[in-house]
């Protein structure tokens, strides 16, 4: 069994229903969801004239390595409506693969662990609340430490 952490994320519609409906689908096409932090608003990162987004991280237990993951994430996204114009765009629903086992890759559609997840609030925020102290593979920190460290001063705040 395989062990992935996903970080969810949209700002366009019901932004918690399509964070539920993710979880819905992940849970049923790419593996068993067992642990979800809180929800986290953010105002957008990068192209920031468009509104916040809602993010959660999500720990799964899968049988698909982390290219079969993949794969299935992105039809996840696209029957969810999910339509890629604009880098940073906003969007109904984005999931990304921040952690896979302790796994290292380069493959055009899936760099592990995610190569700007220490750069990015967001991201380290709600996987700490799942997994403060699973190293991070490169750096060889938790994520407790690089949250710590993080550049990134976006505010994060919980969303009630």
């Amino acid at each position: 069994m395989n062990k992935a952490y996903l970080l969810t994320g949209g700002n366009l519609g019901n932004r918690e229903e399509n964070l539920a409906t993710a979880r819905d689908f992940i849970n049923r096409q790419c593996g068993t969801i067992t642990a979800a932090s809180s929800l986290y608003e953010t105002a957008a990162w990068g192209n920031t004239d468009q509104p916040s987004f809602l993010n959660q991280a999500l720990e799964i237990e899968t049988l698909f390595t982390a290219r079969q993951l993949i794969r299935r994430i992105l039809k996840v996204e696209k029957l969810m409506g999910r339509v890629r114009e604009v880098k940073y765009g906003p969007r109904l629903i984005d999931i990304d693969i921040l952690l896979f086992n302790n796994e290292k890759h380069n493959y055009p559609l899936l760099q592990l662990p995610h190569p700007e997840m220490q750069n990015r609030r967001f991201a380290l925020l709600p996987l700490a609340e799942i997994a403060g102290d699973i190293i991070h593979p490169i750096f060889l920190k938790t994520i407790v430490e690089l949250l710590a460290e993080c550049p990134d001063e976006l505010e994060v705040k919980k969303y009630s």
